[in-house]
C-alpha cells in the first residue's frame, strides 16, 4: 500500500539522514520526499511517500517516534487528505505539434512557462496520477526532460500536523 508520511521534525543538520537511514536499515524505498522549514523557523515539516505493508509501516513509525529530532508523525494515508505535485516537462513542439501539446496543457490546466522556437516547458500541479495521464496522453518520444518533485499533502479539515 502507498503511504504519505508527514512528520515535523527539528531544523538542523542531519536529522533528515537520520530519518532516511531509518527508511533504508529496513529495506524500504522513499518513492519521494520533500522537506522545507515550517512557519516555526526551528521546525521542519518533511513530506516522504513509500510503498508497503501496513505491519512494516507501523514498526518504521514508531522508530521515527523514538528519533529525539521527530517531533510527530502522521500518516494521512489514514485518513482524508489533500496531496498535490508538481512538475515540469520539456516537450517537444515543432510545426504543427506547437497547437496539439497547448491544447493538452490547457486540458490538464497545466501552463507554458517557457517557450522556445523548438520546445515548450510546461508546469502542471495535481495528483500523481494526474501527472502520469499527462504524460501518457503525450505523443511517445515528444517528452525531452521531466522534473517532479513527489507529493506533497496535508490533512483535510481539522486534521493537522502540530508540536
Amino acid at each position: 500500500m502507498r503511504h504519505i508520511i508527514s512528520l515535523l521534525m527539528e531544523n538542523e543538520a542531519g536529522a533528515l539522514s537520520r530519518v532516511a537511514g531509518l527508511f533504508s536499515a529496513r529495506g524500504y524505498n522513499i518513492e519521494s520526499l520533500s522537506v522545507a522549514p515550517t512557519e516555526d523557523p526551528t521546525l521542519s515539516r518533511m513530506t516522504l511517500v513509500t510503498v508497503g505493508s501496513d505491519d512494516v509501516l507501523e514498526q518504521v513509525t514508531k522508530q521515527l517516534n523514538k528519533l529525539i529530532e521527530v517531533v510527530k508523525v502522521l500518516d494521512l494515508s489514514d485518513g482524508n487528505h489533500i496531496e498535490r505535485e508538481l512538475m515540469l516537462v520539456k516537450v517537444r513542439a515543432i510545426g504543427a505539434d506547437r497547437d496539439e501539446i497547448k491544447r493538452l496543457a490547457d486540458i490538464f490546466r497545466g501552463c507554458i512557462i517557457d517557450v522556445s522556437d523548438k520546445c515548450y516547458t510546461i508546469e502542471l500541479t495535481g495528483t500523481s496520477a494526474k501527472l502520469d495521464a499527462f504524460l501518457a496522453a503525450i505523443e511517445q518520444g515528444t517528452v525531452l526532460e521531466t522534473v517532479r518533485t513527489g507529493a506533497s499533502g496535508i490533512g483535510r479539515g481539522e486534521r493537522i500536523l502540530k508540536a
